[in-house]
């Protein structure tokens, strides 16, 4: 079994426990079933954001325009499901 810990210091995010289980000894699939996870998760996305520091007014500004990416994604989302 391989188990690797995803942390985030960050208050507003609970730190989650990601568990992947190797089958017949098929390592290769597990790394990248990981992978996915990880990639699901924004792991490698906040350690690209994390390479640099970032100042708080422009931190503030890429999270507005991510939640209004996220908002404008689920009203399309809406819509298709409406048809």
């Amino acid at each position: 079994m391989f188990s690797s810990r995803a942390t985030d210091e960050t208050e507003s995010e609970v730190s989650s426990h990601v568990e992947i289980q190797v089958v017949d000894g098929n390592v290769e699939k597990a790394i990248k079933v990981l992978k996915r996870k990880l990639q699901q998760e924004g792991l490698f996305r906040e350690m690209k954001l994390r390479r640099f520091y970032e100042k708080p007014s422009v931190k503030r500004k890429r999270k507005e325009k991510e939640a209004l990416r996220r908002l404008r994604k689920k009203m399309r989302m809406m819509k298709r499901r409406e048809r």
